[in-house]
């Protein structure tokens, strides 16, 4: 997984929403979501909750 994809997984493990990533990342809210989506395809999961628990397992928090 790409740094700025982790950078994004994290963010979401914490709760923020795509805008509020966009903006702590200097991003477009589109370019956000968008790295949210590669995410989703990479881990094989379709859902915040399941992103969550793959960052938790995987020790990224």
């Amino acid at each position: 997984m790409a740094t700025r994809e982790i950078d994004v997984l994290r963010l979401l493990a914490r709760g923020c929403s795509s805008k509020e990533i966009a903006v702590r990342l200097v991003v477009s809210p589109k370019s956000a979501r968008n790295h949210i989506e590669h995410i989703y395809a990479k881990i094989g999961t379709s859902s915040r909750a399941s992103a969550c628990l793959f960052a938790l397992q995987n020790g990224l928090l």
